[in-house]
């Protein structure tokens, strides 16, 4: 139970083998025979979880020993619940003697209760010290930008000079880019995650799995697919910014494992700790493009509009509701959300007003706007950057530098099994896991230099031209073009004697 020589390798250490041959001793100078010996290396004395504590427990509810036997009381546990649920409370029901060599605790002994009462209170003061001492060194790393994960944020690895530092991973921070520029086009996070699976791309779990060569991990056999949340996770991490974040959760308590929420302001963020994966610009757009994007049906839809539309009177933003009878066309309509929510006591008017019609007359507008601003002449028509083969093909070489990667990993663990180093089970073992990755890797590259191969040469200038034309006739309005426009829209209350109602439209320019 000791966690001292942490660094011995697989060995055991020296600290388990004195402890071990102290009761051994004690136990034979009194005749005793040893039933089991129970070891729990490397675990906490606060943790009721730890393997061999629980088997000596089961051992002990059956009366297969009568006697534990250990160093100290601290060895058993730290934990004063459990010294009065074990200690005082069950062992002496199921008849077994409790003894504490170092410490003079004894079960048999009478007066010996308050002592062991005694060592029990200082072993977890002693924790909760040790706890508020381990949570300020911490802290202070946080302060400092200092990444203290236990494993590094999905588009980074550490640093291998620093590992308090992280560096992106470039296969991992080019699907980052990708699923921020997909947003910025207007894909859901669900229509993201579906492409993203379609693309045979591992979730952020199964790809830790498998480049930390987690043959047990559950990761490893799962199927690795993406979804929504995930998704959303990324798009809204500020990490991915240059910007360090930590201390969002904490334990409840240094004895549980239950984490709690901390508000924002309790977080540490430390600006420029590391290089940016998406560019601050970026991040800010997908973010008010993520605010706008509310569901506002059940199929979870957002109109071209979504959260623009505001109540004139009270502010508060209009929801959509269908109406939808038989042997009708469904109409849309937008109200004011206080007053759909407010029940009988209706704190606002309706403020109604048909969603398709509105729609067609903030199109118009812009289209006005944008036709009367900008000549086709006057652009200067250039190829736009094609970001989708630049991602091709900056994925294109670093999976050609994994695969170099694996073979040189794989040329070594074979002479490694040549020269001794690794046994046969232990090869097969490794070169079969090599192997996987090594194949998967191979696919992907065959994949995407087959979309390489398939992507269309740049544009020439009369083809630009055409598409320019047709994106200044703006017959469909792109919603990234209408929330880079428009700041909100008022709708008024409609005049009931002469059907007047006033729309105003809050430009950003």
């Amino acid at each position: 139970m000791s966690k001292e020589d942490a660094d011995r390798g697989n060995t055991e250490s020296e600290s388990i083998q004195n402890q071990k041959s102290l009761l051994v001793h004690y136990a034979v100078e009194r005749g005793w025979d040893i039933y089991q010996i129970y070891c729990d290396e490397d675990y906490s004395g606060t943790d009721s979880l730890r393997p061999d504590f629980n088997r000596m427990i089961e051992a002990a509810r059956a009366k297969k020993f009568q006697i534990v036997l250990c160093k100290s009381q601290s060895r058993f546990t730290r934990d004063m619940e459990l010294v009065e649920k074990y200690i005082h409370g069950l062992f002496p029901i199921w008849g077994i003697r409790f003894i504490a060599v170092a410490d003079n605790a004894d079960t048999e002994v009478r007066g010996n209760k308050k002592a062991r009462q005694i060592n029990g209170l200082v072993n977890e003061w002693y924790l909760e010290d040790l706890s508020e001492n381990i949570r300020a060194v911490f802290d202070l790393k946080r302060r400092q930008g200092q990444y203290i994960g236990s494993s590094p944020l999905y588009g980074y690895q550490r640093d291998p000079l620093d590992r308090h530092h992280l560096i992106p991973d470039p296969e991992a921070a080019e699907v980052v880019r990708q699923i921020f520029q997909w947003s910025l086009e207007g894909r859901g996070k669900q229509e993201i995650a579906r492409v993203l699976n379609d693309r045979g791309i591992p979730n952020p779990t199964r790809y830790k799995a498998e480049r930390d060569q987690f043959s047990g991990h559950p990761a490893a056999d799962s199927r690795g697919l993406w979804n929504k949340t995930t998704v959303w996770r990324i798009l809204h991490n500020e990490m991915y910014t240059g910007v360090m974040v930590q201390g969002r959760r904490k334990k409840a308590s240094y004895k549980s494992k239950v984490l709690i929420s901390l508000p924002e302001e309790q977080w540490f963020r430390v600006e420029g700790t590391h290089e940016a994966i998406v560019g601050r610009s970026l991040f800010e757009q997908v973010q008010r493009g993520l605010q706008l994007r509310s569901k506002t049906d059940g199929a979870g839809e957002a109109h071209l509009l979504s959260g623009l539309v505001k109540c004139m009177d009270c502010g508060s933003t209009m929801s959509k509701t269908t109406n939808c009878q038989p042997g009708r066309a469904r109409v849309s309509y937008l109200r004011c959300k206080l007053y759909a929510d407010s029940g009988k006591n209706k704190l606002c008017t309706r403020h109604s007003i048909r969603l398709d019609q509105l729609i067609e007359l903030v199109s118009e507008r812009i289209r006005h706007y944008v036709q009367n601003y900008y000549r086709l002449e006057e652009l200067v028509l250039t190829p736009p950057p094609d970001t989708y083969r630049k991602a091709l093909e900056r994925e294109q070489s670093a999976l050609t530098t994994q695969l170099e990667a694996r073979s040189r990993a794989l040329k070594s663990l074979y002479l490694d099994k040549v020269s001794g180093v690794l046994g046969l089970e232990q090869f097969a073992e490794l070169n079969r896991d090599f192997l996987l990755e090594k194949s998967r890797l191979e696919q992907r590259l065959d994949q995407v230099g087959r979309e390489l191969g398939a992507s269309a040469k740049p544009p020439d200038r009369a083809v630009l031209a055409d598409r320019a034309r047709a994106l200044l006739r703006l017959e469909t309005i792109p919603r990234e073009l209408v929330t880079a426009l428009i700041e909100k829209i008022e709708i008024g209350e409609k005049d009931r004697e002469t059907g007047r109602q006033e729309i105003r439209i809050i430009w950003k320019f």
